[in-house]
């Protein structure tokens, strides 16, 4: 990967530079405009960190430039001087984020990190094979690395993991890998049905096998003729069931209800459950033999507490699904609110980052995500998860303050008294405030 530093101060861009070498990055650097623009003609880079006040002009030219003719190139923005306005027109432009001085080297390392993972993310076309799994995790990693190794394997599958980990994700991922990719993926929830609709609903039916079957009805079976069956929940499937399933994986061939016709089926099964079968086996829940028959590859989703590296990464992609399922512009992420995710139990797993994100969205209207903090209406429950390792409260506060006096700003059109006015403030405080962030160019 290859990044470029615009930077007028020697020591500072020496230190830009040192941390990205850190994160794998080839580093070209340059101290004017004109320089800066004639690297970014003759090279092609994967990120550039701009200032924006240099020697000859403005690296908002720069960040113009690049954004129009290598929108793929992602920019963060380093600057004391940026006004609401300049801010604005760059995330417009797509600017990944910017760096207000004088900031936190971990506070620019997390960034910096975030943004890597997402370069990375484009970049290897193995993560390209997967898209259902998000993550750069060592655990995600070998959990992808495992699904390329058995996904060309016509054998049956059980995949172990909490609700909400993402086990339906894995077998689309499988059957997506697997040469059954032509064909149907058909999915069912063992614990959704009761156990007569559920066997109909496997094995189909025919016209007056019982009450209300008027017609012939072709089950999820045969429908996954020559594809996937993934069987969800397989431990809450009931015990009479578990029998006719056995021997439908041993044969091929099973019997719909109300008929005497044997049918014969091509058909790899997938099975997910966030039960202790080996447990429910010695209470006489599930059948032993019909374990070993989905068991010849068993695969573990780790829980998202395992592998709290991936939230930001996440987050992200979730972001981008509900700004276009909603028609909502995300132009930024607030580290605030990646900080509060962090420190989340989320027992809910995957499942519930999900949730969370397309709440935020679609309650944002100020195209940051997360800086209002609207996640939960009680602000005390807010706060009460900290992780192990303890939290900053001064800069989650100030996270917080600086967006709502941004956003006062705004829904004001730059009239510093008419923002103050939304937060209760004089316009003495409002300025007070406004300077520890930045000084952005608006009207008494």
């Amino acid at each position: 990967m290859k990044a470029f530093v615009l930077e007028d101060e020697k020591s500072l861009r020496e230190i830009l530079s040192i941390i990205l070498s850190e994160f794998g990055y080839e580093i070209d650097e340059a101290e004017t405009l004109k320089e800066g623009v004639e690297k970014v003609e003759e090279n092609h880079y994967d990120l550039i960190l701009a200032d924006l006040r240099l020697p000859d002009g403005s690296g908002m030219e720069l960040v113009r430039k690049v954004k129009r003719e290598k929108p793929e190139t992602e920019v963060i923005i380093i600057t004391a001087f940026a006004s609401t306005e300049t801010i604005k027109e760059a995330f417009e432009l797509g600017v990944y984020d910017y760096v207000e001085k004088p900031f936190k080297l971990e506070d620019l390392k997390l960034i910096l990190r975030n943004v890597t993972d997402k370069i990375g993310l484009k970049k290897r076309g193995s993560d390209e094979e997967i898209p259902e799994i998000v993550g750069r995790s060592k655990a995600v990693e070998k959990l992808k690395e495992t699904i390329k190794k058995i996904a060309p394997y016509d054998v049956n599958v059980l995949i172990l993991g909490e609700s909400g980990s993402g086990k339906e994700l894995v077998a689309k991922a499988i059957h997506s890998l697997s040469s059954r990719k032509s064909k149907e993926f058909v999915a069912i929830n063992c614990a959704a049905l009761p156990p007569e609709l559920l066997e109909s609903e496997l094995f189909g039916y025919k016209r007056g096998a019982f009450t209300g079957a008027v017609s012939d009805k072709k089950g999820l079976i045969e429908k996954a003729d020559g594809g996937t069956l993934f069987l969800d929940e397989i431990g809450d499937m009931p015990l009479s069931l578990q029998a006719k399933l056995l021997r439908f994986l041993e044969t091929k061939r099973f019997i719909p209800l109300g008929s005497t016709e044997e049918k014969e089926v091509d058909v790899r099964v997938v099975a997910a459950t966030n039960k202790n079968l080996k447990e429910e086996i010695k209470k006489g829940n599930f059948r032993e033999d019909l374990y070993y028959r989905l068991a010849t590859i068993v695969i573990e989703v780790p829980p998202l507490r395992e592998r709290r590296e991936d939230i930001p990464l996440l987050v992200e992609f979730f972001a981008k699904e509900f700004s276009r399922k909603y028609g909502k512009e995300i132009k930024r992420i607030s580290k605030g609110f990646i900080d509060y995710l962090m420190g989340l139990p989320l027992e809910g797993n995957v499942r519930e980052l999900r949730n969370i994100v397309e709440r935020e969205v679609i309650l944002s209207d100020s195209g940051v995500l997360g800086g209002g903090y609207s996640v939960e209406t009680n602000v005390s429950d807010r706060f009460v998860s900290i992780p192990e390792e303890g939290v900053k409260l001064k800069e989650i506060l100030a996270e917080i303050e600086r967006e709502y006096l941004f956003k006062a700003l705004e829904m004001a059109g730059g009239k510093k008294t008419k923002a103050a006015e939304f937060l209760g403030l004089t316009l003495r405080e409002f300025r007070y405030r406004l300077s520890k962030y930045s000084s952005p160019a608006g009207e008494e």
